[in-house]
């Protein structure tokens, strides 16, 4: 499945239109029923619709029935129709040959079996023809995607994208939909860092995209199992766990060059706001109000427990303390987005200057109330402190922010 090594590509026919804007491959293999109408469905469907001139190119990668037949005859039929074929099998190696021999600004890919709706398309190719995106994806995932399929496979798909969320950290829905589209420049620098030649060949194109800061853009389809599939599962989830397992090592181990990636195909970065307004503050202050809230409904349930055994002051410092060091944990990962052991033993030493400075106002502050009101109701001292907390907090969160020198 990740055979480097490419096998020799023969351009069987092509299209006399050396403009097409778009060029929509069908990789193939073995599939002489169903490859003539796919096809001709398809040239139809962008005759009619796509106000752009295009070019259909069959991939038949090793076929050894009719299929290779076929495609000539759809090409001497149709002269949007090109065919490219190869002498190995593999859908990765099959887009990447036909991907790097076209002229095409905009590539596209899509199964035989047309299960996905040809509506979409021109949704899946808008946005790299405008330029706002590099890659664009047909999702089964989305709220408004509707699918007819069985709960096997659905199970599967789910899995596998949880999988993928959870090893690989990615953030697109579904890596394996056969209906996507790169621009060509983009497809140019992505192509030679990917690796596998099959199935998982998707999956690894996207990863690399994304780990390069690129713009997939994802279109919610509606979509048709084929009863007739014949991927092996099996096999096929093998494979996938191999790559999954290879690609994550590479990202670990830094083998692969995206830092170049990024500098030659990510975006630029965003232009800071004004000085007045930190970058992420919003984001940042929502977060920590959650975090505090948390803290504080923590803080409360301690006292209370201990305000009985230990009194008053002891059960405040005691309350304080345990939340504080769980406080500054949360606000570092969730708030400030630093993740790693490194600087965390200062970081909490921050945390608990700022925690002694929250013990001085709320201490303080139950000092002042039972100098002045003997004992008071305990209502009373709850609210007291809760006022206490709000100020401590704001304090806290300064404080924190200038500690963790936060780089969104």
């Amino acid at each position: 499945m990740t055979d480097t090594r490419e096998p020799r590509a023969a351009v069987r026919a092509r299209p006399t239109e050396h403009t097409a804007v778009l060029d929509v491959v069908v990789p193939v293999h073995n599939e002489e029923a169903d490859l003539g109408p796919c096809v001709r469905r398809l040239h139809a469907h962008l005759t009619a619709h796509l106000p752009y001139p295009f070019r259909i190119t069959v991939a038949d990668n090793a076929s050894v029935d009719g299929t290779l037949a076929v495609a000539d005859a759809l090409a001497a039929e149709l002269p949007e129709v090109g065919v490219l074929h190869l002498d190995a099998k593999g859908r990765g190696r099959a887009l990447r040959a036909a991907w790097s021999a076209s002229p095409a600004p905009v590539l596209a890919y899509m199964d035989v079996d047309l299960s996905t709706d040809l509506a979409a398309l021109l949704p899946l190719v808008a946005p790299l023809l405008s330029g706002h995106s590099d890659l664009a994806i047909g999702t089964r995932l989305a709220r408004t995607s509707r699918v007819v399929r069985g709960a096997k496979r659905e199970v599967i798909s789910r899995g596998y994208n949880l999988l993928l969320r959870g090893t690989l950290a990615v953030r697109f829905s579904d890596a394996q939909c056969g209906f996507k589209a790169i621009r060509a420049d983009v497809a140019a620098g992505l192509l030679p860092l990917v690796r596998d030649t099959g199935w998982f060949f998707d999956t690894e194109l996207l990863v690399l995209a994304q780990r390069a800061g690129l713009r997939i853009h994802e279109v919610p389809v509606d979509w048709v199992d084929d009863p007739d599939s014949r991927v092996d599962i099996v096999a096929t989830a093998l494979a996938d766990l191999r790559g999954i397992w290879r690609l994550g090592r590479g990202l670990v181990t830094g083998a692969l060059p995206l830092a170049d990636l990024r500098a030659q195909l990510g975006r630029a970065p965003l232009h800071a706001p004004p000085a007045q307004v930190p970058v992420g503050l919003p984001r940042q202050l929502a977060r920590f109000a959650m975090v505090g809230v948390a803290s504080t409904l923590a803080y409360l349930v301690l006292f209370v427990l201990a305000r009985g055994p230990l009194g008053a002051q002891p059960a405040n410092l005691l309350a304080l303390l345990v939340t504080a060091v769980a406080n500054t944990a949360a606000n570092r990962r969730l708030t400030f987005g630093v993740t790693g052991r490194r600087h965390a033993g200062r970081h909490h030493l921050q945390g608990l200057l700022a925690f002694a400075l929250g013990l001085a106002l709320t201490s303080g502050s139950l000092a002042v109330l039972h100098a002045t009101a003997g004992t008071p109701p305990r209502a009373v001292e709850l609210t007291v402190l809760v006022a206490a907390n709000l100020a401590a907090t704001a304090l806290r969160f300064t404080l924190l922010r200038l500690a963790l020198h936060h780089r969104p």
